[in-house]
C-alpha cells in the first residue's frame, strides 16, 4: 500500500499527507511498505505517492520520479500560502462574532419587552372575552323584568285592597274620612296602571355564535417583525442631499437593502439621523417610515453654516454617511426645490412617525379620525380593590360638583366616596351600619344645584338624598322604583332616575312627587332594554344609555323621543353595551362603551367625533362618567376598581 495513495476519504488523505510531511521535516526516514527496510526517497508524480529505490525499477519504472524532499518543500510552500490566507479570515470572523453577539444581546433585551407585550395583548383579549360573556349572560334574563313588574303590581293591589276592605268593614267614620283621599288616589292609580299582561318574548331561547372566523383571526394574530437591512448597502438620495434651502423643509429618502444589495420590503428598521455643525449645534428633523423598506428624513435648517448629516442604521453609518450639505439661500431657490417644499409639507398618508409617535386614540380606532378639536389623555388614576378609604369594590356611578369635588358610588362597599378634583380623598358616607338611610347597593350619584347628593340605591329600590356633608335627609321613589341605576338632575332641579329593571325613566320633584314617567321594555324608539345612566344637556333634553339595545337615546323634558344613535359593534360610533354618559359645554355627548372598554365622543346630533385616549392605561368595563368643574373627564373603571381622570380640551 502506497503511503500517499489517493483516498475517497479526504480526512484520511489529509492525515496521511500530514504524517508523511511531518516525518520528512523531522528527518525521520520513511519505510517502504512494499520493500521492508528500504527508505522512501523518491516520489512518483503520476501516482502521487512516495517510494523507495526498488520501486522506481519495478511498477513505477515507466513513471517520472523526483526526489521526495523536493516535493515536500513544494507542499510546504503551498500549505504556507493557504495557511496565511486562512489566518487572515480570523479577524473578520472575530469582528462578526462580536457584532452578532451584540445583536443577540440587544435582541434578548427586546425579547423581554416583547414577551410582556404579548402577555398584555392576550390578557386584554381575555378581558374582552369575559366582558362579552357577561353581556350574554345578562341578556339571558328573558321575561324576568316583566315577571318582577307583575309580581310587584300583584302585591300592591293585594295590599291596597286588603287595607281598603279593612277600613270599610271596621273603620270608624272618622278613619274612613282620613284615608279616603289617599286610598282613592292609590286605587285609581292601580286601576289605570298599564301592566304588561302579555309575554313580551316566546318560549324559544337559542344561543347563536359563529367562531370559525374568529378562530382563524386568532390563529394568525400577531407577527414577530425583524429586518435584514444592513448599513453598508443602504443608500440615501434626494434633493435634501444635493442642496439645502435655508428656512425651508427638505427631504432625504433612505432605501434599506440587505447584504446582497436587494431591496428590503418591510419597514420598522431602527434608523437615526443627526444634523450637526462643527461647533456642536444640532438642527431638528424627523424620520418617517413608509412601511415598505424606505424612509424619509425631513429637516429644516434655519441658519447658515457647515452642516453634516449622519444617517445610521442600527448605529452603523449607511453608505456615504456622514454627508456634507450644500446650503443655499431662499432667494436662489430653483423651481425643483419649490416642488420639494410642497411635497415635504404634506407627506403621504402612508407615513408613520418613527419618533414622538402619538398613541392611537383607542385600541379599536381605525386611525381615520374625523377632524375635531378634542385632545385627550390620562392625568391620573385613583384606587385599588379593597374596602378602605380610597379603595373600591365594583364602583359604578360618578359625578362632579361645581365646588371641585368628584363623587363615586362604591357599589359593593355600600358607600359614596368623595375626592377633590386632583384625586385627594376627602370623605365617605353610607359605610355599612345601622345609620338612617343606610345604602345597600349605590349605583348612581348626582349633585343637586343646592348641594344635596342624590344616590340611586339599586337593592333598596329607592333614591336617597343626603346633605353635602353626608347626612341622610330623605328618600324618594319607594314603592315605585324596581331597580334604579343612574340619577341626574335637570335644569329645573327635577331628579331624573333611570330604572334599570323596569326599563323606564322617572322624573321626580325633590319632594318625591312624580313629574312624569316614560319608557317600557323593548327595542323601539321609546323603549329600553336595561337602561343605565342619563345626562341632561343645556336644552334640558334627557340623554339615556340603552345598555342591551347598544344605543343612546335622547328625549325632551316631557319624555317625547327625539333621536337615537349607535348600533352593536366595535367601529366608530358603535357600542357594546353603553353605560356612563355626560354632556360638555358645547353639547357634545361623551359615552362610556362598557363592552368595548373605551370612551367615545359624539356631537349633539349623535355623529361620532373622537375617542378619549385611554391606551396608556386601558379601561376594563367603564361605568359612570362625568365632567369635572375644571373641564376633565372622570370615569368609574369598574373592572380595574379605580376611577380615572382624563384631559379633555376643546
Amino acid at each position: 500500500m502506497d503511503v500517499l495513495q489517493r483516498s475517497p476519504d479526504n480526512g484520511t488523505e489529509e492525515s496521511s499527507i500530514l504524517e508523511t510531511v511531518t516525518a520528512v521535516v523531522s528527518g525521520k526516514p520513511l519505510s517502504c511498505p512494499n520493500h521492508d527496510g528500504n527508505v522512501m526517497e523518491f516520489y512518483c508524480q503520476s501516482c502521487e505517492t512516495a517510494m523507495c529505490q526498488d520501486c522506481t525499477g519495478g511498477e513505477h519504472a515507466e513513471h517520472p520520479t523526483v526526489p521526495l524532499k523536493d516535493v515536500v518543500e513544494q507542499h510546504k510552500s503551498a500549505l504556507k500560502v493557504q495557511l496565511d490566507a486562512v489566518n487572515k479570515r480570523l479577524p473578520e470572523i472575530d469582528s462578526a462574532l462580536q457584532f452578532i453577539s451584540e445583536i443577540i444581546h440587544q435582541l434578548a433585551n427586546q425579547k423581554t419587552s416583547i414577551v410582556d407585550d404579548i402577555h398584555s395583548t392576550f390578557d386584554e383579549l381575555q378581558k374582552t372575552l369575559n366582558v362579552r360573556k357577561s353581556v350574554l349572560l345578562m341578556e339571558l334574563e328573558v321575561l324576568q323584568t316583566q315577571l318582577d313588574t307583575l309580581l310587584e303590581g300583584q302585591e300592591s293591589i293585594k295590599s291596597c285592597s286588603s287595607f281598603t276592605a279593612q277600613a270599610l268593614s271596621h273603620g270608624t267614620e272618622t278613619e274612613v274620612l282620613l284615608v279616603k283621599k289617599q286610598m282613592s288616589d292609590r286605587l285609581n292609580e292601580l286601576a289605570e296602571r298599564d301592566f304588561p299582561l302579555q309575554p313580551r318574548e316566546n318560549d324559544q331561547l337559542d344561543f347563536i355564535v359563529e367562531t370559525e372566523g374568529l378562530k382563524k383571526s386568532i390563529h394568525n394574530l400577531g407577527t414577530i417583525l425583524t429586518t435584514n437591512a444592513v448599513a453598508s448597502e443602504t443608500v440615501a438620495t434626494g434633493e435634501g442631499l444635493r442642496q439645502t434651502v435655508i428656512g425651508q423643509p427638505m427631504s432625504v429618502t433612505i432605501t434599506t437593502k440587505d447584504k446582497d444589495g436587494e431591496l428590503c420590503k418591510s419597514g420598522n428598521a431602527y434608523i437615526t439621523a443627526e444634523l450637526s455643525t462643527p461647533d456642536g449645534s444640532i438642527a431638528d428633523g424627523e424620520i418617517l417610515d413608509n412601511k415598505n423598506g424606505t424612509y424619509e428624513y425631513l429637516y429644516t435648517i434655519q441658519k447658515e453654516g457647515e452642516f453634516t448629516l449622519s444617517l445610521r442604521l442600527y448605529d452603523q453609518h449607511i453608505k456615504g454617511s456622514p454627508f456634507r450639505l450644500r446650503l443655499i439661500k431662499s432667494a436662489d431657490v430653483s423651481p425643483t426645490t419649490e416642488g420639494v417644499k410642497k411635497r415635504v409639507k404634506s407627506p403621504g398618508s402612508g407615513h408613520v412617525k418613527q419618533k414622538a409617535v402619538k398613541r392611537p386614540a383607542s385600541m379599536y380606532s381605525t386611525g381615520k379620525r374625523k377632524e375635531n378639536p378634542i385632545e385627550d389623555d390620562l392625568i391620573f388614576r385613583v384606587g385599588t380593590k379593597g374596602r378602605n378609604k380610597g379603595e373600591f369594590t365594583n364602583l359604578q356611578g360618578a359625578a362632579a360638583s361645581t365646588t371641585g369635588k368628584i363623587l363615586i358610588a362604591d357599589s359593593n362597599n355600600q358607600c359614596v366616596q368623595i375626592f377633590s378634583n386632583d384625586g385627594q380623598f376627602k370623605s365617605r358616607f353610607g359605610v355599612r351600619g345601622r345609620s338612617p338611610g343606610q345604602l345597600q347597593r349605590p349605583t348612581g350619584v348626582a349633585v343637586h344645584p343646592g348641594g344635596d347628593i342624590i344616590i340611586a340605591d339599586y337593592d333598596n329600590k329607592w333614591v336617597s338624598i343626603f346633605s353635602s356633608d353626608g347626612k341622610f335627609k330623605t328618600k324618594i321613589g319607594s314603592g315605585k322604583l324596581m331597580g334604579p341605576k343612574g340619577v341626574s338632575v335637570d335644569r329645573n332641579g327635577h331628579i331624573i332616575v333611570v330604572d334599570n329593571k323596569a326599563c323606564c325613566v322617572f322624573i321626580f320633584q325633590p319632594n318625591g312627587k312624580i313629574v312624569t314617567r316614560f319608557g317600557s321594555r323593548g327595542n323601539g324608539d321609546r323603549q329600553f332594554a336595561g337602561p343605565h345612566f342619563a345626562a341632561v344637556n343645556s336644552n334640558n333634553e334627557i340623554i339615556v344609555t340603552d345598555f342591551h339595545n347598544h344605543s343612546v337615546k335622547v328625549f325632551n323634558p316631557e319624555g317625547e323621543f327625539l333621536l337615537k344613535f349607535g348600533s352593536n359593534g366595535e367601529g366608530n360610533g358603535q357600542f357594546n353595551a353603553p353605560t356612563g354618559v355626560a354632556v360638555d359645554a358645547n353639547g357634545n355627548i361623551i359615552v362610556a362603551d362598557w363592552g368595548n372598554s373605551r370612551i367615545q365622543v359624539f356631537d349633539g346630533s349623535g355623529s361620532f367625533l373622537s375617542y378619549i385616549n385611554t391606551s396608556a392605561d386601558p379601561l376594563y368595563g367603564p361605568q359612570g362618567l362625568a365632567l369635572t368643574s375644571d373641564g376633565h373627564v372622570v370615569v368609574a373603571d369598574s373592572g380595574n376598581h379605580c376611577f380615572k381622570v382624563y384631559r379633555y380640551l376643546q
